[in-house]
Formats: C-alpha cells, sequence, structure tokens
C-alpha cells in the first residue's frame, strides 16, 4: 500500500525549507532513496549561493522517519 510522505531539504540555517515535496510511494525505503536524489540535487553549487545542510523525511502522521545531513554525506 502507497503511503504519503513529506520530504524537506533544509537551508544553511538548518531550519529554513528551501525545499517541500509530497511523494507518494510504497515503502520508507523508497521515500528515502526519492529523498538522497532531491538532497544531491539541491547541494549543486549552481542552485544557491550556500548548499542545503539536510534532508527528512515525514509520514503522513507527522513523525520524522528519515534525516540526513550534508555532513553524513561525505562533504
Amino acid at each position: 500500500m502507497r503511503e504519503t510522505f513529506h520530504i524537506e531539504v533544509l537551508g544553511p540555517d538548518g531550519e529554513e525549507i528551501v525545499i517541500r515535496q509530497s511523494v507518494r510511494a510504497g515503502s520508507l525505503e523508497a521515500a528515502q532513496e526519492r529523498a538522497l536524489r532531491i538532497f544531491a540535487r539541491a547541494r549543486v553549487p549552481q542552485r544557491r549561493e550556500e548548499p542545503a545542510q539536510a534532508v527528512r523525511v515525514i509520514d503522513g502522521a507527522g513523525r520524522e522517519v528519515f534525516h540526513r545531513t550534508r555532513f553524513e554525506e561525505g562533504d
């Protein structure tokens, strides 16, 4: 069964949401993969003056179920 997840990319200050996208996915793993692709695009130097700091996935109940910072990615 597909579930709605909300993907938020956080800006340089760690609080400002620079991208918010809702996706329907069959599993949390699929939503995480999508979030990481969006996060990679948000960190491209031409995209913003400063790179995005983190990405998080929130489930339909409003709970944060995944969080990754750019430092965990190896930047």
